[in-house]
């Protein structure tokens, strides 16, 4: 990797016109001091709300910033890797556009995989408390979805939030792997098949939205259960195929 690689943010957006420009002001702010070059890429699946219009007039003010819209696709994930495959970065990213990750952490991750991280991750799980603006039942489905992925989660770097939205990872730990299209734990899938050999974990308190709605419903849920069905059983063929 050159000395000083090139960081692509990914923003994944679907109708988020009240929260995009307010993310990009603070994204570019935390960068304009990270010492690399960078750009940010929102990938907008077709909103109707205004946002491609409203990233449209920030990226007049801000050459680092782009537009690339998807049309008649969905999916986080594939939003996600999309973005990827449209810059030669070194280092690639991820944030949500609903506010709930703070901007302000992006120069402690980009730290970390500068100073040897594979891949480092935004964690709701490090430091107690971080997430007490979530309702119970939200708080309750989220532990179990994180116990649920230790199954696939490879022990070597088992990590305590494999189902974040807010990491940076080198692009060589990728190549040649496809990742699903789907659903919205991307990070799972790369931490069960990417060529990561060590992880680090930068705290953060997570967000309430405040404007906007979650993209998150019942299929959430069922893309959730499809992707650890998958990895379980390409990680069970994988144990059979040893000596």
């Amino acid at each position: 990797m050159p000395s000083t690689p090139k960081l692509a943010l990914v923003v994944p957006t679907l109708n988020e016109a009240g929260n995009i420009q307010t993310v990009l002001a603070r994204a570019t702010a935390a960068l304009a001091s990270v010492g690399i070059t960078w750009e940010i890429l929102v990938v907008d699946d077709g909103s109707e709300d205004g946002t491609g219009q409203a990233v449209t007039a920030y990226a007049r003010q801000n050459n680092n910033v782009r537009l690339l819209t998807r049309q008649g696709q969905r999916g986080l994930a594939g939003a996600i890797t999309y973005g990827w495959s449209q810059t030669d970065a070194e280092l690639l990213g991820v944030i949500d556009a609903d506010l709930q990750h703070p901007p302000e952490i992006l120069p402690a991750l980009i730290a970390a995989v500068l100073n040897g991280a594979d891949i480092a991750i935004a964690s709701r799980y490090v430091r107690p408390n971080s997430m007490d603006g979530w309702n119970p039942v939200r708080k309750f489905l989220s532990r179990i979805s994180v116990l649920a992925s230790l199954a696939v989660q490879r022990r070597e770097v088992r990590v305590k939030d494999p189902l974040s939205g807010f990491f940076i990872v080198r692009r060589e730990c990728l190549e040649g792997i496809e990742f699903q299209k789907t659903g919205f734990k991307l990070l799972l899938d790369i931490l069960a098949k990417a060529r990561i050999r060590s992880v680090a974990e930068i705290p953060f308190q997570f967000a309430v939205r405040e404007q906007g709605e979650s993209k998150a419903n019942a299929m959430t849920g069922v893309h959730y259960l499809a992707l650890l069905v998958k990895l379980g059983f390409k990680r069970g063929s994988r144990t059979e195929q040893r000596p």
